[in-house]
């Protein structure tokens, strides 16, 4: 397959690590950092699975400046009390009260998944949260119990909507995992913005330039100068295209239509904050908090026609897909969650790929606290 052969090409400046040792030492940087061993084990346990499912964007990446840089600056509490503001039937309603998105949501989606098997269907919202990790660790929490998981967050404004200029929405994921009788489940996890800033800080660390159509400026036209773009983001002179592109004859507003309906579902049922009341910044330019919203539902196919039939029929869709007349230069098909799946089985035996910006990160986090472990990458 041509993309196994290409794989490991992109990461030839790295060193791999042990999944093991990549996540012991992002858990004991968390403790360090003031969060609770039980809780740090969970948000670890997101983080990693990002960087086993080659979601480079949201592992180990992002450890020090979404999660520790914003418990050092006070805008994000490392220790996190969830309130059950509502519990009802099917439904809840949980208060994360600024503390970490990840563990707040594992029990939210955990709720949901435990009230689908009595009802059929769970459905449980988050609000003053903050950033959770990858979106498709929840939809397979509910995977791995032989149920469908669906989730999304809103985020702090990116993408401008159709028509418009001024970022105004998150990269809003909306995210759907379900079961196959394949080795692997379907996973849709994707933001709703052609890119998203979890990527461009990827090709930041890697020096590249955007393509064109990921982010426009306040003229609506292409930026590609990718430090400034990550800086312009913030401050509001730039903004990320939905997806579909710029303007309408590519359907952008399908883009903005579905990061709209992310913002409501994140919002409007937990009473929470949205829009420019995600930015991070009070009136004089001062840092707060982030206060996000999140939702997780959790549907039992054995409350319709059971899971061996909801799996296998799944299974035979993906595989008829595959199947179909491949464009020319094309050798293979791929269905949502393969290519993770194909990254995980490479890189349990190569372990993760750790680009030398992110070993310097490891480095000074390790000598802030004095942390006993050493790499070979540092022999070099």
């Amino acid at each position: 397959m041509k993309y196994l052969d290409e794989y490991a090409k992109q990461y030839e400046d790295c060193a791999w690590l042990p999944f093991e040792e990549l996540e012991a030492f992002m858990k004991e940087a968390l403790i360090h950092a003031g969060v609770p061993r039980e809780d740090a084990e969970i948000i670890s346990d997101v983080l990693i699975e990002s960087d086993k499912r080659g979601i480079d964007s949201h592992g180990i990446g992002r450890l020090k400046p979404i999660y520790i840089d914003r418990i050092d600056d006070g805008i994000m509490l490392p220790t996190t009390k969830i309130e059950v503001l509502r519990d009802k039937a099917a439904a809840a309603v949980l208060d994360g009260h600024n503390g970490m998105g990840h563990v707040v949501s594992h029990k939210a989606m955990s709720m949901a998944i435990e009230k689908a098997r009595t009802y059929g269907i769970g459905m449980v919202t988050v609000r003053n949260s903050n950033h959770y990790g990858i979106s498709g660790y929840y939809a397979t929490m509910a995977t791995r119990k032989g149920l469908l998981g669906i989730t999304g967050t809103n985020a702090r404004p990116s993408i401008a909507p159709t028509g418009g200029v001024e970022n105004m929405l998150g990269t809003n994921p909306l995210v759907f995992g379900m079961p196959t009788d394949e080795e692997f489940p379907f996973v849709l996890d994707c933001a709703t913005s052609v890119s998203q800033r979890g990527k461009i800080e990827v090709y930041g660390r890697a020096g590249k330039e955007l393509p064109e159509g990921w982010v426009i400026d306040n003229e609506g036209r292409s930026r590609t100068d990718t430090l400034q773009v990550l800086k312009d983001l913030t401050t509001g002179k730039a903004a990320l295209t939905p997806l579909g592109g710029i303007g309408e004859v590519t359907a952008g507003y399908k883009g903005y239509g579905y990061a709209t309906v992310v913002e409501i579902l994140s919002a409007a049922l937990q009473a929470g904050s949205f829009l420019k009341a995600l930015n991070g910044f009070d009136e004089n330019g001062n840092q707060i908090p982030y206060p996000l919203g999140h939702f997780f539902i959790a549907i039992d196919p054995e409350f319709f026609m059971g899971l061996e039939t909801f799996k296998k029929i799944t299974g035979q869709i993906l595989r008829d897909l595959r199947a179909s007349k491949k464009a020319p230069g094309e050798d293979y098909i791929f269905t949502a969650g393969e290519k993770e799946y194909l990254a995980y089985q490479y890189r349990k035996e190569h372990g993760c790929p750790v680009p030398p910006s992110l070993q310097k990160v490891m480095i000074t986090l390790r000598d802030r606290w004095n942390m006993d472990m050493s790499w070979d990458f540092e022999k070099k």
